[in-house]
């Protein structure tokens, strides 16, 4: 834990220190309650331990502006005026323990044990809501495919490692999935788990949602923020898409993973990133790298270890396994009395290309469960839009005698159909959305769409 000590008396500040250091833990220290709150605005702290006289400084006060800037952090107070009132009134104005003057190490290494312990349980906390949201279902890491089972395996045993992990594969075949599965069985498991994703914001603001940014560094920089490596902290740094990060970001990125060091957007200060990183793309980044796109160094940075997650269409013996996995799940969250499939439904299951991948294979059997009728899942359950899941138009293959365009129209018309978004169809295309856009607008005017 990163410790500030507030107090007025050096003496206090330095055998405070001492006990801290002692204990394995990283301590600073602030003489006045403004200098603290300064200190507070430039690094993170885990703990503070504030004394409630503070020269002509009122140490309520303080703690009051911290718990308004900062009302995660605890604050623990201490003072050589110890009575139930002062204990009440700092309680009252957002203190997490009370501690009296003169204390000895053993209390002192009680109250940093409690807090450590409450801030685990908490960060245990948010990472389950986290891992629940949207009431989904449970992923699951068995696989009958050989290729699936080694992807797993070199994942799950690099996982107590500190390395940068890559992992490759088509939208929608769970990368970010199994990011998280990495991070529950590493040894950051009680720390947060932090998701950007790269094509998501302009350049600018990425950088500052990664980085952080001061107050006034850029239009509508109202206040200063801390960024998501800085919310990662102690725990693992997700970046999805990293094949999207802009090249003015990149050498950032590649001083994080090599020096552990940062600044936020407008600041000069450097700072320190104990965060794991691991990231996902879609894209093929050593084609970026010989287009001059992706930087090298940062590849091979990244690529320390590297894996690619098979499409659905080439897992014939899990897809059905999944499919049921996800049929057992959706009919028990709707209370729908759906028995299995049909013959002929599975059939058309392992036949279909599942251009969205596992993603896809969920959407559609949610789709389906929730507006049958009961029984087996037919055909028609699944695939009742037609030009999600119908086969291609007669001559449309590949090898057809036909022109490259329509082969090219036909595969992201059957795409748009089973995508979530304009935006999820881009990025399962391997294309911007911009491009898709005007694709779209110019068969509109031609009477193609």
């Amino acid at each position: 834990m990163k410790i500030l000590i507030v107090d007025d008396e050096r003496s206090i500040r330095n055998a405070t220190s001492l006990a801290i250091r002692a204990e394995g833990h990283e301590a600073d220290t602030a003489d006045s309650g403004r200098i603290a709150l300064l200190k507070l605005r430039e690094e993170i702290y885990d703990l503070v331990f504030l004394d409630m006289r503070l020269g002509d400084e009122d140490g309520l006060v303080i703690l009051r502006e911290i718990r308004t800037a900062l009302p995660h952090l605890p604050v623990v107070v201490f003072t050589a005026f110890a009575s139930i009132e002062t204990a009440v009134a700092a309680m009252q104005a957002g203190a997490s323990d009370y501690l009296g003057k003169p204390f000895t190490p053993e209390q002192l290494r009680l109250i940093i044990s409690r807090v450590s312990k409450s801030s685990t349980l908490e960060r245990r906390i948010e990472n389950l809501e986290g891992a629940m949201a949207g009431s989904s279902p449970g992923a699951d890491f068995e696989s009958d495919d050989p290729r699936v089972a080694h992807v797993y395996d070199v994942l799950f045993r690099a996982a107590r490692s500190p390395a940068s992990l890559l992992i490759l594969g088509e939208s929608g075949t769970g990368k970010s999935l199994v990011a998280r599965a990495v991070h529950d069985r590493s040894h950051l498991t009680d720390g947060p788990f932090v998701t950007v994703s790269c094509p998501s914001l302009s350049r600018e603001l990425l950088e500052s949602e990664l980085f952080g940014h001061l107050r006034g560094s850029f239009t509508g920089a109202v206040k200063d923020t801390w960024g998501k490596v800085a919310a990662a902290r102690g725990g693992t740094l997700f970046l999805d898409e990293i094949g999207e990060l802009p090249l003015e970001i990149q050498p950032k990125l590649l001083r994080l993973l090599q020096d552990r060091e940062y600044e936020r957007v407008g600041e000069n200060k450097t700072h320190t990133a104990d965060v794991r990183v691991i990231a996902a793309t879609n894209r093929d980044l050593s084609a970026a790298v010989a287009a001059g796109t992706f930087r090298e160094d940062l590849y091979y940075r990244l690529n320390v270890i590297s894996v690619t997650m098979p499409p659905l269409r080439q897992r014939p013996s899990d897809l059905l396994r999944l499919a049921d996995h996800f049929l057992t799940f959706f009919a028990r969250q709707v209370g729908n009395q759906v028995d299995g499939f049909d013959d002929e439904s599975r059939k058309r299951l392992l036949s279909h290309p599942w251009p969205g991948n596992v993603r896809e294979l969920r959407n559609v059997i949610e789709r389906a469960v929730i507006l049958a009728r009961g029984g087996k899942l037919r055909t028609t359950d699944l695939f009742e839009t037609g030009t999600a899941a119908a086969p291609a138009a007669p001559g449309l293959h590949v090898g057809a005698l036909v022109s490259i365009e329509q082969i090219e129209r036909s595969h992201i018309e059957r795409v748009l159909e089973i995508a979530d978004s304009q935006e999820s169809a881009a990025r399962i295309l391997g294309i911007d959305p911009a491009t898709l856009y005007r694709k779209r607008k110019k068969w509109e005017r031609s009477g193609h769409a």
